[in-house]
């Protein structure tokens, strides 16, 4: 298991000590703790790089307005979480520009197993973007943010059954796909 797989897997019981810290310690710790995630799941919900960074951003910009309104330290990813996700919304009532990416590939002979990695994390990071978000969303806040289904569901405002039930149905569906890629 990787360091950074671990740190989200394990973190500290309580994550500030607030008599000891000024509100910008604090701030400074959340960023470090839990950017990376946010950004993660940002990606997730809108696919595009430029936009997730934004809505990070945002996010971080009201967690450090509404720093005061955090009284459970060991609730900060989840009201990280419930934030970006209202910000999320909010681009929606904002007018979106159309625009198109375009990539670039590089195209070599040599077949590397670093890149064959590559390759293979990056057809898992597709398809799990284009499952339907009632699977893809419960699925990305376990495997990625390490949440668990009970606080999944407190997230999402589902039941803790419901949230296993996508979770399984979200592995399965993945598991279809990818195997399905690999015959075809």
């Amino acid at each position: 298991m990787s360091t950074s797989r671990k740190t989200l897997l394990t973190l500290p019981v309580s994550l500030f000590k607030r008599k000891a810290q000024s509100n910008s310690q604090r701030y400074e710790q959340l960023v470090r703790l839990y950017h990376a995630d946010l950004y993660r799941y940002a990606f997730w919900l809108c696919r595009d790089q430029h936009i997730a960074e934004d809505i990070v951003q945002d996010t971080f910009l009201r967690a450090w307005k509404a720093l005061d309104s955090l009284l459970d330290d060991n609730a900060a990813k989840s009201w990280l979480i419930t934030i970006l996700r209202r910000e999320n919304a909010r681009r929606f009532e904002r007018k979106q520009l159309d625009y198109s990416d375009v990539e670039q590939e590089n195209l070599t002979d040599d077949i590397n197993p670093a890149l064959e990695q590559q390759y293979d994390n990056a057809v898992l990071q597709q398809q799990l973007l284009l499952l339907p978000p009632e699977y893809g969303e419960p699925l990305l806040l376990q495997a990625l943010a390490g949440f668990s289904s009970d606080e999944i569901g407190q997230l999402l405002g589902l039941n803790v059954n419901t949230v296993n039930t996508r979770l399984f149905r979200a592995r399965h569906l993945l598991k279809q796909r990818l195997t399905a890629q690999e015959k075809g």
